[in-house]
């Protein structure tokens, strides 16, 4: 099989499960581990040796679960953490450190000679263990640009296969990014792997730029989870890369509604109604102008074919309904309605939808079509009775 142009590597079973307040069951972690590799999810980093003899467990019964997916586990610069890989069962092991001088001095109260020097004997000792590394760079976004190629070419020397560019804190946009994984990909020979969070809400679009400027392989989490405000949802990326550029990463997008909502349930993380590919509401539509050209061809209010993500548009009754959409979930109840019965039902289904907050549920919509025909019809009587002759 060809390699991917991209390659997704997801970390909802370890960045997504440091979203404050989540911790998955082993049943729950082999159910979602199944669910991605089922979808062609190339990729997971499914844990943290150093956690325990439990957090290891699990990642053994992850490791047996005969998936397709390359399985990776992540530590830090630590002799003792790469031991505590023997025995798991995976291939791959991201390396992290700081890069930057903030971190470097105030975190680990150290300088750059000796963070050269610990990453050099890291990878080695973890190359002895028999792992593929990635160095991970924690906190590149804030490192000085020069050390920063430095690092990624110690990386390189020593044999590791990758390097990984983490915008740890979400600080960065497209294109600043851009530039300094373009620097990086001039200056090194090894995969970049691209680590973005959303506290700006821009991890999909620094993603996206990272890919553009070098990047081949990018971390996602499901429905976006992970610290603060989350890591690049993965729905987002895979859709985005397929959309926009023309970018297949092997994974199955109808797939995702049934992703997310295992991993909702799982991590007891709502998903909000307006999240992007997966929200509940995402592909409803009310508006008069939008339900109209929708009815008349779906590429008039159409950016993203919903079929494409396994999902559906819905046409809701509301506030800012119109004739059109109203005639035509009559019609979904098997009532024909005329355009003046519409026009005759639009002040109730308004006042319907603000006093309730919710779109009408279909007995309550024959309910209502029920009512406007009756006082249609005693208006109508009564007007014949004032006619008839006295």
């Amino acid at each position: 099989m060809n390699r991917p142009t991209v390659i997704i590597d997801d970390t909802t079973l370890r960045d997504g499960e440091q979203s404050a307040g989540v911790a998955f069951t082993l049943d729950e972690r082999l159910a979602i581990a199944r669910a991605l590799d089922g979808m062609g999810v190339p990729e997971l980093e499914i844990g943290i040796p150093a956690m325990g003899a439990e957090e290891r467990e699990g990642i053994r019964h992850l490791a047996r679960a005969d998936l397709s997916a390359r399985l990776l586990v992540w530590c830090r610069m630590r002799e003792e953490e790469i031991r505590a890989c023997r025995g798991l069962g995976v291939e791959m092991v991201d390396l992290s450190l700081p890069v930057s001088d903030q971190q470097i001095r105030h975190k680990l109260n150290r300088d750059r000679s000796w963070l050269l020097d610990r990453l050099r004997r890291c990878v080695a000792f973890a190359r002895d263990e028999g792992l593929s590394v990635c160095v991970g760079g924690e906190d590149a976004s804030r490192a000085d640009g020069d050390f920063l190629l430095q690092v990624a070419e110690a990386a390189q020397q020593a044999g590791a296969e990758r390097f990984r560019f983490a915008d740890t804190l979400g600080i960065l946009e497209p294109f600043g990014l851009y530039e300094r994984i373009k620097r990086l990909r001039a200056g090194v020979d090894i995969d970049l792997e691209m680590h973005a969070h959303d506290d700006l809400g821009l991890a999909t679009a620094n993603t996206l730029a990272a890919i553009q400027a070098g990047a081949t392989i990018v971390n996602t989490t499901v429905n976006g989870l992970g610290e603060r405000a989350g890591n690049a949802p993965l729905e987002e990326v895979v859709t985005a890369l397929s959309r926009l550029h023309g970018l297949e990463t092997g994974i199955d997008l109808k797939r995702f509604p049934a992703v997310s909502k295992l991993v909702e349930r799982a991590s007891g993380m709502p998903v909000s109604p307006l999240k992007s590919v997966v929200g509940e509401r995402v592909f409803s539509h009310e508006s008069g102008i939008h339900v109209d050209g929708l009815l008349k061809d779906p590429l008039n209010y159409q950016g993203l074919d919903p079929h494409l993500v396994g999902r559906e548009h819905q046409l809701v009754l509301g506030k800012h309904s119109g004739r059109h959409g109203v005639r035509w979930a009559y019609s979904r109840l098997g009532i024909a309605i005329t355009a003046s019965e519409a026009d005759a039902l639009l002040p109730h289904l308004r006042r319907f939808a603000m006093r309730l907050k919710r779109t009408p549920l279909p007995e309550e919509l024959r309910t209502l079509h029920a009512l406007i025909s009756l006082s249609r019809g005693s208006a109508g009587e009564r007007s014949a009775g004032e006619r008839a002759p006295s």
